[in-house]
């Protein structure tokens, strides 16, 4: 029963981390109706700022709220003078432009910054806790608790504001919210900052748990988009439902089911994406979309 517990907990923290990248991924989307593969290589150039702010004698939460501020900015530039040129056209061309500047965000992270392994100084103290007879780290709990928190900022932010209503209608629609008065180009400029911003987040909380490298986001980017795909793109609980549901599963397969082992477990996520795609194409807790003609 420990090693159950104990592989659920695990499962828990690893689903954290898909979900926060995971919670940024949506909020692009819901602002611009756009899947942003750029926002792993993002997350990253946000640690090393924060990485790089704390070598200079920053104390680590100014930093990192330094480096949430930075990439506000970043993500609006991007909108503004590159994602714009490309937003109202194909959205094939759009996506291969963000996996283009995830390659380029990559490289520019490696030569600045070089591809050593850096050590990132974690938000949380690395004290162990006895739960049930499982271990459980500091550090697993506050990273669950901030990503439970954004959840719910988020989930408030699209429900129950006039700035998230906005957004949504931006993204659906940018035409008709433009012939309602609202600035749809500085709206979309927020949303992609906001994004960059909560990436700065994810990626302060992923670095310690990791090493800070330019290609740290990367096996992370592939979990948090299968949590988008099967917890919905428009739901914020959804997304984080999901990651979590992908890390303990996983966990519990690589354990329990022996011809998967830890070598295949990695197919699981894409075998329940599989299975959700037939059922519910819109995710398991998406809403349907309705087109009209």
């Amino acid at each position: 029963m420990g090693t159950f517990i104990q592989l659920v907990i695990d499962g828990l923290s690893v689903g954290s981390v898909y979900a926060a990248l995971a919670l940024a991924i949506v909020l692009v989307n819901q602002a611009t109706g756009l899947i942003n593969f750029a926002q792993g290589g993002m997350a990253v150039l946000s640690a090393y700022l924060a990485w790089w702010f704390t070598g200079m004698g920053v104390p680590l939460i100014l930093a990192i709220l330094l480096s949430v501020g930075v990439s506000f900015l970043f993500g609006a530039v991007v909108e503004r003078y590159l994602m714009r040129r490309f937003e109202g056209g194909d959205p094939d061309t759009a996506v291969v432009v963000t996996i283009g500047l995830l390659t380029l965000i990559t490289g520019v992270c490696g030569w600045l910054f070089t591809y050593n392994n850096q050590q990132f100084p974690s938000l949380f103290p690395l004290d162990t806790i006895s739960v049930l007879g499982a271990s459980v780290s500091v550090r697993s709990i506050g990273t669950t608790v901030v990503i439970l928190a954004i959840m719910i900022l988020l989930q408030a932010l699209f429900a129950g504001t006039k700035l998230g209503l906005a957004l949504r209608a931006v993204a659906v629609n940018p035409q008709s919210a433009a012939f309602s008065g609202l600035p749809v180009s500085r709206l979309l400029m927020v949303g992609w900052g906001l994004a960059a911003g909560l990436g700065a987040v994810a990626g302060a909380l992923v670095a310690p748990q990791l090493t800070l490298t330019p290609g740290m986001m990367d096996n992370a980017l592939v979990y948090a988009l299968a949590a988008v795909i099967l917890g919905g793109l428009s739901s914020p609980v959804g997304v984080v439902a999901a990651a979590w549901i992908i890390g303990v599963l996983e966990n519990l397969a690589a354990v329990y089911v022996p011809f998967i082992g830890y070598d295949l477990k990695v197919a699981v996520p894409f075998v329940l994406i599989f299975v959700v795609l037939l059922v519910r194409p819109q995710g398991l807790f998406g809403r349907r979309t309705v087109v009209r003609v």
